[in-house]
């Protein structure tokens, strides 16, 4: 059953969301190579706290931290460990926080040094992929067009699409309906009505679609290798278009980039 919120519900929903953008900030400010995963996931536990949140993840389903580290050819849910990250890396890292009863989940990918070329370009066209989908997100289409809409994307770019794993509908609980996949066919699925709040996350990987799941119950990597992106927003509809609750914006800032890909998906600007 999908939960539609409220205003009100919407803006504390906004209120958690900013507390993973700023974590994430923060995050961004420590990445380099010889930082390990668990060094990060230590921070991050403590800024959320110290910001009056609860670390989402932590405990959730069982899972043993506050981030989920997922460097080079893991997809999503890494472990953090104490491997120290090098030039050349990349890592997905997804973040959630719990506040005033409501969840907030946010991802982006984020470079170790100097990267190359064509994992740039997989990172780019990833993030790009994520708004494409954003901007479905709207009254009168269905839930399947924004799949669809990442799918035709990504693929023209050449890239897999994972299957197994989606985004999905967020609120007091971390995984609500719907199911939220970067695949699918116009025209299927729920409609999308003012006061849905959805987790959009692509998951792409620079070749097959295919992964694996490891022992370990939580890490999946890519079956042939190659690296995977992964970058995610919050998004509510309202007034029958989509809302970002979520920002990169605390990011670009750490990394001293200016951009503007968010500024079609806010009513008001974004006070940092």
């Amino acid at each position: 059953m999908i939960i539609i919120k409220t205003r009100e519900e919407i803006e504390l929903m906004r209120e958690s969301a900013l507390i993973v953008s700023k974590t994430l900030g923060m995050v961004a400010k420590e990445i380099k190579p010889g930082v390990t995963s668990l060094y990060l996931d230590k921070l991050a536990e403590e800024f959320i706290r110290d910001h009056g949140a609860e670390p989402a993840f932590l405990g959730m389903y069982g899972f043993p931290n506050s981030l989920c580290m997922s460097p080079n050819t893991q997809v999503v849910h890494g472990i953090p460990n104490d491997i120290p990250l090098q030039e050349g890396d990349i890592i997905s890292v997804d973040c959630g926080a719990l506040k005033n009863g409501f969840y907030g989940d946010h991802a982006y990918t984020f470079e170790v040094g100097e990267v190359a070329p064509e994992t740039k370009k997989l990172l780019q066209v990833t993030k790009e992929s994520l708004y494409v989908g954003i901007r479905e997100t709207k009254v009168g289409n269905r839930v399947e067009d924004i799949g669809y809409a990442i799918q035709q994307y990504c693929e023209k770019h050449g890239y897999g699409v994972v299957r197994e794993l989606c985004g999905h509908g967020i609120g007091r609980k971390m995984h609500e309906d719907p199911e939220v996949a970067n695949y699918g066919k116009r025209g299927r699925g729920k409609k999308l009505v003012n006061g849905m709040v959805i987790a959009i996350e692509p998951m792409i990987n620079m070749g097959t679609k295919n992964i694996r799941q490891h022992k370990d119950g939580w890490t999946i990597t890519t079956a042939d290798g190659k690296p995977s992106a992964h970058f995610e927003h919050d998004v509510a509809i309202v007034d029958g278009k989509p809302e970002l609750l979520s920002t990169f914006a605390y990011i670009y800032e750490a990394l001293g980039i200016t951009s503007n890909e968010e500024d079609e998906f806010r009513q008001k600007r974004l006070a940092l």
